[in-house]
């Protein structure tokens, strides 16, 4: 019975006719001006495709009613998508160039059409999914997870927080490889320059050089000292 009806008699039967405005009561007018509220803010969420489909609803619960319908559709309407949405799910695999913020929002929103379909699943089953679908490079990560977290309490947005983690220490690394190769390569350079064959000859030639230096000078004085009339 709706809220601002009331019984009539009409050719010698009842029947339910729509209250005049003044005969409301004051109840009744709150529950009104409720419904049509609601009413107000279903038909701004419509666009003109569904609005068609239940402007011909009296009440707001009559709107949301039929949008169920709509959407969700009969039992086997739901069945064939709980279907599709399973087939989606098992073969959910992160994509090549695809991050982890897209794998994220990728994956959550098939879990959440499932959970709308009455499938859900548990916290240690969803991260037993995700972890064989990521690529080798998190292979150490998700073992690490695996031996150290307790899998039922980790949560599917923890889960991947972690693995946003990682991947950015990932790419952290690999930005700063090429810059601290430099060094190393430089460094080995200079080695092999220290100790190629050319260098350590032009070493022993300025030694030898200096020595025969020191000899000349050295017997100059000596002769010097023995013969002063030497110059």
């Amino acid at each position: 019975m709706k809220g601002n009806t009331a019984i009539a008699i009409s050719a010698g039967a009842p029947e339910w006719v729509e209250k005049r405005r003044y005969e409301h009561t004051t109840e009744e007018k709150k529950k009104l001006n409720l419904d049509n509220v609601a009413r107000d803010i279903l038909y701004k969420t419509l666009d003109k495709n569904m609005f068609s489909k239940i402007k011909t609803c009296a009440t707001a619960k009559e709107i949301w009613e039929k949008l169920i319908q709509i959407c969700e559709g009969n039992d086997e309407t739901k069945e064939n998508k709980l279907t599709v949405a399973q087939q989606k799910y098992e073969s959910m695999k992160m994509r090549d160039g695809e991050t982890m913020e897209e794998f994220d929002e990728h994956f959550s929103a098939v879990v959440i059409e499932l959970t709308s379909l009455g499938k859900e699943y548990n916290n240690r089953e969803l991260a037993l999914k995700v972890m064989p679908t990521l690529p080798r490079e998190c292979d150490v990560k998700t073992m690490a997870m695996r031996e150290s977290k307790d899998l039922n309490k980790l949560e599917l947005h923890d889960l991947f927080a972690n693995l946003k983690a990682y991947e950015f220490e990932l790419e952290t690394r690999s930005e700063a490889g090429p810059l601290t190769s430099q060094p190393t390569k430089a460094l080995a350079a200079t080695t092999s320059e220290q100790f190629s064959p050319n260098t350590s000859k032009s070493a022993e030639q300025l030694s030898n050089d200096a020595m025969s230096l020191f000899v000349k000078k050295f017997g100059k004085f000596l002769r010097r000292s023995y013969n002063p009339s030497f110059s």
